[in-house]
């Protein structure tokens, strides 16, 4: 790891200004994600700022009949909250399918959305990658694919989004908060957080230099039958080859959002509209114009497999 120098801020807007006016810096909170990148020196930051001072760690209701889960919220912390359990249970089932009860214990709200690709060739310094290295070129697309993306990639980056958190915040139709170095407030719906790679896979989300995470907020919920499912090559602390995040309302009308496929949650609303048709036309629809490699071309009908089994799960 190299050398770093750190800081603790004292307010969000201060933590801000502190990023954006001190080069190569980033915030730290739970250090999962980040820390594990600065061990294998893909990541090295000159300096960190620790945000887990600033009191983000609220999970309060908003007039509007929702949550507002501050940033710093744990995921242990928030999948198991009564009010998460009772009236947004794809959140708890896809946080509690993630990673391990001790990580979950320090991953954060906002570090979970920020979480970087676990493609192998991100992680390799000896593999060109556009992520890691913009135009250096994408070792995955003549390497090892089963694991990464189908839909949504580009000829620069097929890296999947690793998180199931953001597949179920994508499905409840979320927004996360911010504030920029000078003060200023803004609300991002997550559709429009995370980026496609296109020619700038580095680029992967909508934040702008400094701009810092404050919370996420769900709207009031829609009830519903909500299921997560993940489908991954071992029971345990693996990322996803696919998986759902579905609600599905008395009516037979629903939304779904999948992941292990793109490189951000994915979904496609008129894909909803054709869930009267069944699984085989949903998925159909959410995958149209796929892009797989031959090692991963698997991935488009297990979609298919992991939703009928989804919405039989519903009805059940």
């Amino acid at each position: 790891m190299k050398p770093f120098t750190f800081e603790r801020a004292t307010s969000p807007a201060q933590a801000a200004a502190a990023a954006a006016h001190t080069p190569d810096s980033r915030f730290v909170a739970g250090g999962t994600n980040l820390l594990d990148l600065m061990k294998l020196q893909i990541e090295a930051p000159a300096h960190l700022i620790d945000v887990n001072g600033l009191g983000l760690d609220m999970i309060e209701a908003t007039g509007e009949g929702g949550l507002r889960i501050g940033a710093l919220v744990r995921n242990t912390a928030l999948a198991t909250d009564e009010r998460v359990r009772r009236d947004y249970g794809v959140l708890t089932r896809a946080i509690v399918a993630g990673a391990s009860g001790q990580i979950r214990n320090r991953a954060t709200t906002a570090g979970n959305l920020l979480q970087r690709t676990r493609c192998p060739y991100f992680y390799d310094t000896n593999m060109p990658c556009n992520k890691r290295n913009p135009s250096a070129g994408c070792a995955a697309l003549k390497g090892y694919t089963r694991q990464l993306g189908v839909v949504g990639v580009s000829d620069a980056c097929i890296a999947t989004h690793p998180s199931d958190m953001a597949v179920a915040m994508r499905v409840l139709d979320a927004t996360v908060e911010t504030v920029n170095a000078d003060g200023e407030e803004r609300s991002i719906p997550i559709a429009d957080f995370h980026q496609l790679p296109g020619d700038t896979p580095h680029i992967e989300t909508t934040l702008q230099p400094g701009e810092l995470i404050t919370a996420v907020t769900l709207p009031a919920p829609i009830g519903g039958s909500q299921v997560y499912r993940k489908v991954r090559d071992r029971a345990s602390y693996a990322f996803a080859l696919v998986s759902a995040a579905v609600i599905v309302q008395p009516d037979g009308t629903g939304r779904m959002a999948v992941g292990g496929v793109a490189p951000k949650p994915w979904r496609v609303e008129q894909a909803e509209a054709e869930l009267p048709n069944g699984s085989r036309a949903v998925a159909d629809r959410l995958m149209a114009n796929a892009m797989p490699q031959e090692e991963n071309r698997f991935k488009i009908p297990l979609v298919e497999r992991t939703l009928a089994a989804v919405l039989a799960d519903t009805r059940s």
